[in-house]
């Protein structure tokens, strides 16, 4: 029997695009979802790089050439994330740029257009892990 292999899921973190620039990291994500979701569903993420958790309040969105924390997204429906662009998840985390880094992203969204029940809607929680160096901003 064949095994079954995700094929959305294990493609959120973009191979190659650790970056270190001191005290801050960031890696470039992409949607796990086949349609563009609005900023409002982004609900939440976290950045793990070595088993240590990017403080929450530090994390920041990049999308559409802009900066936001995730507070700031909650009732955005202006701004959109693509399945062909990457965002980039940043917090503040230093790493040694010489070394391989175990780098792990998970991600809540909202899915706007499927209702399963009264004033709820589907919310689907993500995870990838990917080993990578980092490239010095």
């Amino acid at each position: 029997m064949d095994e079954e292999v995700p094929v959305i899921p294990d493609r959120i973190i973009e191979q190659g695009t650790l970056r270190s620039d001191g005290p801050r990291t960031s890696i470039e994500v992409r949607i796990p979802w086949y349609r563009a979701l609005p900023a409002s569903c982004i609900a939440g993420a976290a950045l793990t790089v070595d088993g240590v958790v990017a403080p929450t309040d530090s994390l920041r969105w990049e999308m559409n050439g802009r900066t936001f924390a995730f507070a700031d997204m909650v009732d955005d429906t202006d701004e959109w994330w693509f399945p062909v662009d990457s965002a980039v998840l940043s917090g503040d985390l230093a790493i040694d740029p010489a070394v391989d880094h175990e780098v792990a992203v998970d991600l809540t969204l909202y899915i706007p257009y499927i209702v399963i029940g009264e004033d709820e809607v589907l919310h689907i929680e993500e995870h990838d892990a990917k080993n990578m160096k980092a490239v010095t901003a």
